[in-house]
């Protein structure tokens, strides 16, 4: 979608003027109005413009998240969860104007119960910060999007990660919230039971809700045993088809895989240099098993013997902790390395997520639009199911580049729709692409609007963002 086709969110200054000297009189110190500070708070990691926030406040409890929102309720003014800014797809911008709530400051561990595996954090406590937390309960939380990212954030946009192949996605790993609402009520969603049939699942509506519906202020997390061994490594390919195959195979063979990632020849060129890798400049899958000491061996050498009958390896395998974190580390910097191979040029990441069968033939076939178009476009992705990123390269002063890029990405997305995926496997509708949920998903879109209606009528929660306007 071109930019122009961004939902405009009208201004209302006398109701901007009205909470801004109504939140300084309040927050104190803890709400500012500088324009460095602001423009920190939008959307600044594609090449979507920044729109900045009037203020930003930055709330320690949820009694002053409702304050906040009370008064922007009162006054029409629109409300912006921020968690550390992460997001790839325009959630965090103000088209509209309006207050951004941090919630870097609301950072406590509420609790955590080992015998239940689970545990309660404010929305900004991080991903590093909580597993730093529970290092010595033997227990982690598995979801591990790359960015340390709060988890607050993380339940918004529904995220996941490079272990979603095992452990699934914060769909699956949140049992409960609780959020304040437009009106400034707050919900909780749930017990810590880890299942209820207690009627509507709210939590999963508000699950990926990207800010729309209401500010996340707690969450009830699922955990997981620290692994007893871990083993992994790097296995070549001489072809993305071949890559993504063994990829089909070891999850149809029912091998317990934790993470199955590919990278393109493209993206290998960049990691080698970037992360100094000593792995060939070909198609490569990064893989890690879970387990005890002989299932992860014997995990390992099954999938050895997948690879190589797919034309792959060899799969050089290691269950040493510091030889596995530098191959982790060098796919987390993708993003950083990609850089590398255009100087100068800013990134626009994207992706989809279509089923396991299709997975050879829409990374072939996105691979051929890249080299058709003239673009550089390295791609990773989450081979084990099915989604996957590509990062396209371009001049963001250079109208005929975004232009083309966006074509590019268009082209990717209702490739992914006809293969009946999805145009967004886990950055989000934001702004980015809110040009293609009335494809993917129809009439679905007017129950979404029906929903976002009955809870924020006066539309202040996060507006502009996953529902298209008139017209799309």
């Amino acid at each position: 979608m071109a930019l122009s086709d961004l939902n405009p969110v009208e201004r209302n200054e006398e109701g901007i003027a009205a909470v801004l000297g109504i939140l300084k009189q309040r927050l104190g110190e803890r709400f500012q109005t500088g324009q460095a500070i602001r423009s920190q708070h939008a959307h600044t990691t594609t090449y979507i413009p920044t729109q900045a926030p009037d203020g930003v406040a930055f709330p320690e409890t949820t009694a002053e998240v409702q304050d906040i929102v009370r008064a922007c309720a009162a006054h029409r003014v629109p409300v912006i969860a921020f968690g550390v800014g992460s997001s790839l797809e325009g959630h965090t911008n103000a088209p509209g104007g309006g207050i951004s709530v941090d919630t870097s400051r609301m950072n406590r561990i509420l609790a955590v119960n080992p015998q239940d595996l689970d545990c309660t954090v404010e929305p900004g406590v991080t991903r590093e910060d909580l597993n730093r937390h529970l290092r010595d309960t033997g227990l982690f939380f598995p979801i591990d999007p790359g960015a340390n990212a709060s988890l607050g954030g993380m339940a918004a946009t529904r995220a996941s990660g490079t272990n979603a192949v095992r452990y699934g996605t914060m769909r699956e790993n949140v049992l409960s919230l609780t959020a304040v609402m437009a009106d400034g009520e707050t919900v909780t969603t749930g017990k810590r039971a880890k299942k209820s049939s207690a009627g509507y699942d709210l939590t999963r509506l508000l699950v990926g809700s990207e800010g729309t519906l209401g500010i996340i202020t707690s969450l009830t997390l699922k955990l997981q045993g620290i692994p007893q061994a871990i083993s992994g490594g790097v296995c070549p390919f001489p072809s993305v088809e071949a890559a993504c195959n063994a990829v089909i195979a070891t999850i149809q063979m029912g091998i317990p895989v934790a993470r199955i990632e590919l990278v393109n020849a493209l993206q290998m060129r960049a990691m080698k240099t970037y992360s100094k890798l000593d792995y060939p400049e070909s198609p490569c899958l990064f893989v890690e098993f879970h387990g005890s000491d002989a299932g992860v061996a014997e995990q390992a050498e099954t999938f050895g013997m997948i690879a190589e009958e797919n034309g792959g390896g060899p799969f050089l395998w290691t269950s040493v902790a510091e030889e596995r974190t530098k191959l982790w580390k060098a796919r987390h910097d993708a993003y950083w390395s990609s850089l590398t191979l255009r100087p100068g040029a800013k990134g626009l990441s994207t992706d989809v997520c279509v089923p396991i069968s299709r997975f050879a033939e829409c990374v072939t076939e996105t691979e051929a639009d890249i080299t058709e178009m003239g673009l550089i476009a390295p791609i990773v992705g989450h081979a084990g199911d099915g989604n996957f990123h590509v990062l396209v390269l371009m001049d963001v002063n250079d109208p005929k580049e975004i232009a083309l890029s966006e074509k590019f990405v268009a082209r990717l997305n209702m490739r992914a729709i006809a293969m009946d995926g999805t145009c967004t496997g886990e950055h989000g509708i934001g702004q980015g692409k809110i040009g293609f949920l009335r494809s993917e998903l129809g009439h679905g879109v007017d129950i979404m609007r029906t929903i976002k209606q009955a809870l924020d009528p006066l539309d202040i929660m996060n507006p502009g963002k996953i529902l298209p306007g008139a017209g799309h």
